[in-house]
């Protein structure tokens, strides 16, 4: 049974949903358990030799400084911000160009591999100053390239790629984009707020597309006297939707609870919205077992039947803002209902290197790409192994290891954010601070998995250790 990557989660909330003058960007990266996904820096370059990419070779450009959150094996990144303050993350969707080309090529018609998603991310978050400039240039890369390629490691073309939509936002606006093979359809947000998940959600609102996306309508059968409902026209019948389509609405109903109270959406508001599982609803039950989780929730967990098919390896908030003083990405490895939002000043000139294993290796091509395994050096493989303490099946009290987990970390995240504030005008003080929220975490983290009876050096899953490799 092929296992698709039916999940990630991300949103956005402009400022009047926010009552500040920020936008708050939020995303949940759900890729393939155990693939590990660290934090890399890039300071901003002049254009030099061609990037050579998975699948393609394309010019280089002058790019701007950045942090993203990539999986080890990949140039690109699941979400990451700019210099520039913009923020991207991106989404796989199931469209009908994209069943189209896995047809093919299982028919042995081999489709021309393009651009990935992931790289398109970076793409944008290097060539791009405003949201509007990096839709500018992840459309015109696509319409060039075409995205045809897997993203999985260990997985051929027709099993391991899909299309892509995203959110691409700076603090004065937001686009969502929504991509099916060449073509393209987008929509300016710049009030409310806007969660995407794994599903196509424009429909006949879109602010700008691609000049060849009616024609691709009508050959898909789309009638040429009616508007164009880009979601409709364009959804794989053979995909199906509840997966995605009840966490969009859910995260949907809590952000707009948020955006209803005093203080709008905030950062309180994203945590509870990423760590979400349906907690409180009538599909929550009386509790929520990581190792054997009942729905695709916002807060992701692999199921062992392979119903869910794999985690949540890292998730993202920011405040996007126009003002003086530093911004913080709020990064946390792994499931973030087990994991800490840790502080990460975009103006950091190094990352602290425990963030950034495991380090990629010299092949982009996830085909042939060795899978990553446990390292204790690595801050991602720390948590992955504290997700695999609380988690262990004979423990039977995941509820109550969580509710530990949050005792813990939700104290910490509180202190940091209170004494960010302080250190606004002091970029050095910041990156100091930084190393220093990060050696207290990972303290906390391996007494936790003490506390657990699991020694934070050895691997809790066979899996990720070298000779499962």
């Amino acid at each position: 049974m092929t296992i698709r990557p039916w999940s990630c989660d991300t949103f956005v909330a402009l400022p009047d949903a926010t009552r500040r003058p920020t936008v708050l960007f939020g995303k949940n990266s759900d890729r393939p358990a155990g693939e590990a996904q660290p934090l890399r820096h890039a300071p901003a370059r002049p254009a030099g030799e061609p990037l050579r990419l998975a699948y393609v070779s394309l010019d280089d450009a002058p790019a701007y400084a950045h942090i993203g959150s990539a999986p080890y094996w990949c140039w690109g990144y699941e979400m990451g911000v700019n210099e520039r303050r913009v923020a991207i993350g991106n989404e796989a969707v199931f469209t009908r160009p994209w069943a189209d080309a896995v047809a093919r090529e299982k028919a042995g018609d081999h489709q021309r591999p393009g651009v990935l998603g992931m790289e398109l991310v970076r793409l944008g978050l290097e060539r791009g100053g405003t949201a509007r400039e990096a839709l500018d240039v992840i459309t015109t890369l696509l319409e060039r390239y075409g995205q045809w390629g897997s993203a999985t490691v260990g997985a051929p073309h027709a099993d391991g790629a899909y299309d892509n939509a995203y959110v691409i936002a700076d603090p004065h606006e937001a686009w969502v984009l929504e991509t099916l093979g060449r073509d393209w359809a987008a929509r300016r947000i710049t009030t409310g707020v806007a969660p995407v998940s794994n599903e196509l959600s424009l429909r006949t609102d879109a602010d700008l597309t691609s000049r060849g996306l009616r024609d691709a309508a009508t050959a898909a059968g789309w009638p040429a006297d009616r508007p164009l409902d880009v979601a409709d026209a364009f959804t794989d019948p053979g995909t199906p939707l509840q997966v995605s389509h009840i966490r969009r609405r859910r995260a949907r109903q809590l952000l707009a609870e948020g955006a209803a109270t005093a203080t709008g959406v905030g950062i309180g508001t994203a945590k509870r919205v990423l760590r979400d599982h349906l907690e409180d609803t009538f599909l929550g039950g009386p509790s929520f077992d990581a190792a054997r989780p009942d729905f695709h929730t916002l807060c992701m967990h692999e199921h062992p039947s392979g119903f869910t098919w794999g985690n949540t390896a890292a998730s993202l908030i920011v405040e996007l803002h126009a003002g003086p003083g530093p911004l913080t990405l709020w990064w946390c490895p792994t499931t973030p209902c087990t994991g800490v939002y840790l502080p990460v000043p975009l103006e950091v000139e190094t990352l602290p290197g425990a963030l950034t294993l495991p380090l990629p290796g010299p092949s982009r091509d996830p085909r042939d790409h060795p899978r990553a395994t446990h390292d204790p050096a690595s801050v991602w493989w720390q948590w992955q192994h504290l997700l695999d303490a609380a988690k262990e099946p004979g423990a039977r009290d995941f509820t109550a290891r969580a509710a530990r987990l949050r005792a813990s970390f939700d104290v910490l995240e509180a202190r940091w954010a209170d004494a960010l504030p302080a250190l606004a005008d002091d970029p050095a003080a910041l990156t100091t601070f930084t190393r220093g929220c990060l050696d207290e975490a990972r303290a906390e983290a391996a007494s936790l998995a003490r506390e657990f009876g699991a020694d934070p050096g050895l691997a809790l899953d066979s899996r990720w250790t070298a000779s499962a490799a």
